[in-house]
């Protein structure tokens, strides 16, 4: 399970809204000049997100806005998507330019650069389908695991797992 904490921000019937800070973690990894996380990070490190987090085991109530939470994914879900999310459209322009060779009436290059590009969309529009057919699938979403409730002042009161 990956872990990450945040603040939350906002409470629905069904779920949370919490904010996270991006940080980055580049500073021991050997990759980091070769690596686009890295390049992410350095644009846009300190950067709040906001994550819609179901509430596991709590109900949404037991949280307050500004209380200090703890949300996990497993980390299949993590590997699956990112496998999900580059693989297929990479073998959907591969596929299209094999096609695209072979059956185009135009020169050779020209029909294979042709089927990679509208393949390469199509890979892209099967991605963007599964997204929106898996988006409320609750073993796909993160959840709450721990929830701090901070006091107005700052401090802690309470920590409920």
């Amino acid at each position: 399970m990956l872990t990450e904490t945040g603040r939350v921000v906002a409470i629905e019937e069904d779920s949370v809204w919490v904010e996270t800070i991006r940080k980055s973690t580049c500073g021991n990894c050997a990759a980091q000049q070769g690596c686009g996380h890295g390049l992410l990070n350095r644009i846009r490190d300190g950067q709040r997100g906001l994550v819609r987090v179901l509430p596991g085991e709590f109900a949404p109530n037991a949280c307050r806005v500004h209380d200090e939470v703890s949300i996990s994914i497993p980390e299949e879900v993590i590997l699956r998507g990112s496998a999900i999310v580059y693989m297929v459209p990479l073998a959907a322009m591969l596929a299209g330019a094999a096609l695209g060779s072979s059956v185009l009436p135009w020169p050779e290059d020209t029909a294979a650069l042709a089927g990679a590009v509208f393949g390469f969309l199509a890979g892209v529009i099967t991605v963007r389908w599964h997204s929106r057919q898996h988006r409320l699938d609750a073993r796909l979403q993160p959840t709450l695991v721990a929830v701090r409730r901070v006091a107005p002042e700052g401090s802690v009161e309470l920590q409920l797992r």
